[in-house]
């Protein structure tokens, strides 16, 4: 029986490593997304931590020292999460990049896929041909030399 070779396997193959590729950079950029994301909750817990203790400052024994102090963390706490916020924003455009990059690879691996498919099944709508026809064959030879014996 015949053996099916695949003349583009080099290209699936390419591109079922590309895949695998694209896959561990969505992973990697969906870690940094969420890494950034972490620090971001962190951020605003300080930041609620700062105004809390803002508060008890305002009642009983008043501190200015500490007052303005506790303020000015707050300011500095404001501008930290702005920036935290654009850092987050990058690292989610990253991650949507890496995901469009990896749907498209994905998508070029299945029709690759596909194709193979559909080569093997031409394959195998041959090899059905040759062995009907070599059956066809037999019998019409059989039958003929059936006849030529009965004379």
């Amino acid at each position: 029986m015949a053996k099916f070779v695949y003349r583009m396997q080099n290209i699936l193959e390419l591109k079922q490593k590309l895949e695998e590729q694209e896959k561990a950079n969505f992973g990697m950029a969906t870690a940094r997304f969420n890494e950034e994301q972490q620090k971001l909750r962190e951020l605003m817990v300080k930041q609620a931590g700062y105004e809390k203790r803002l508060k008890e400052l305002s009642v009983g024994t008043i501190d200015i020292k500490e007052i303005k102090t506790c303020k000015n963390a707050i300011t500095s706490m404001k501008v930290a999460l702005r920036d935290q916020m654009i850092v987050l924003s990058k690292a989610q455009k990253a991650m949507e990049l890496a995901r469009k990059k990896l749907n498209e690879v994905m998508m070029e691996r299945k029709m690759h896929e596909k194709l193979r498919e559909h080569a093997f099944e031409e394959f195998l709508d041959e090899i059905d041909y040759e062995e009907s026809k070599i059956t066809d064959e037999l019998v019409s030879y059989s039958y003929f030399n059936a006849e030529k014996e009965e004379e």
